[in-house]
Parts: structure tokens; C-alpha cells; sequence
């Protein structure tokens, strides 16, 4: 997934029926797996796939997820939801980074990517062959439908 996963994390967060911050939390989660490029780009030198980094790895999103819910629980409990709105919009990301991405789903036990579709390399730039891929028809399609919910959305009079 290349393009789709902030208008993903706004589609979640419509049907969900969130509002406000539980519905900005679950673009956010949706996005934040994917701010790992900072440190792939600027300190790693691109040394490996960032699918490799922990915040692309399912376990740890739970892990990260569960003890942020429970200090939320212990100090805050009125925004529980906000909590758990960016915890499934970052499982959303690693879901559909998984369609045509490599997601190390079975970390901490295996270090092994899994995708369901492989994309080959069929063009000069990598990004080209993937927007050439059937897969990033999924894309496109979560574009619409962000747009339609946007377009259909309640606005305050």
C-alpha cells in the first residue's frame, strides 16, 4: 500500500461511526506505522525493507496498544476509545500493508515476511511497478470510498 492507508484510517473511522478524536486517532494509527521512513531514509540508509521495523510488526502493535490502554485505563479512562480507535487504525495499516507488502506476522518467533500477492519488478522504479499491479486497484477503490464518505458527510450548520 502505497498511497491509501490515511484515507483508509478515515474510511475505518466513518464506518466505526467515530467522531472527533476517536475518528483523527484512527486516521492516525492508520498512517503512523509508516513514519518509520524517517528513520529508513534519514538515519538507516535504507540498510533494509522498513517493513522490518518493529512498528510494522502485528505483535508489537498489540503489545504497544495494550499497555498504552492500560495506563488510559489507570490515568485517563474517559479516552479509552481514542487509545483503541489508534490501535485498529494501525492494524488496518499492517492488514493492508499486507496485501502486496511483506508484514513480519509471525514476530517475534520468526523474523519471515508474509505477503498474500508478490508484485515483480517490472519496471524501472519499484513504485511503478506497484501502480501498475493489479493490487493497486485496492487502493483506488479505498480512495473512492473515503471521498464518497467524505462527500456524504454531516456537516454542521
Amino acid at each position: 500500500m502505497i498511497t491509501a492507508h490515511f484515507p483508509s484510517g478515515y474510511v475505518l473511522s466513518r464506518l466505526a461511526g467515530w467522531q472527533k478524536a476517536m475518528l483523527a486517532a484512527g486516521m492516525v494509527g492508520a498512517v503512523w506505522p509508516d513514519l518509520d521512513l524517517i528513520f529508513f531514509y534519514l538515519v538507516d540508509d535504507r540498510a533494509f525493507h522498513h517493513h522490518r521495523y518493529w512498528v510494522h510488526a502485528p505483535a508489537f502493535a498489540v503489545l504497544v496498544t495494550a499497555v498504552l490502554a492500560a495506563l488510559v485505563r489507570l490515568l485517563r479512562p474517559e479516552i479509552m476509545g481514542v487509545v483503541l480507535a489508534f490501535g485498529l487504525g494501525w492494524g488496518l495499516h499492517l492488514i493492508l500493508d499486507s496485501l502486496a507488502g511483506d508484514i513480519m506476522w509471525l514476530w517475534p518467533m520468526s523474523n519471515a515476511l508474509y505477503a498474500l500477492f508478490s508484485v515483480p519488478a517490472t519496471q524501472d522504479h519499484w513504485m511503478l511497478s506497484f501502480i501498475l499491479h493489479w493490487t493497486f486497484l485496492a487502493e483506488l477503490i479505498i480512495w473512492v470510498a473515503a471521498l464518497w464518505l467524505w462527500l456524504r458527510r454531516e456537516t454542521a450548520t
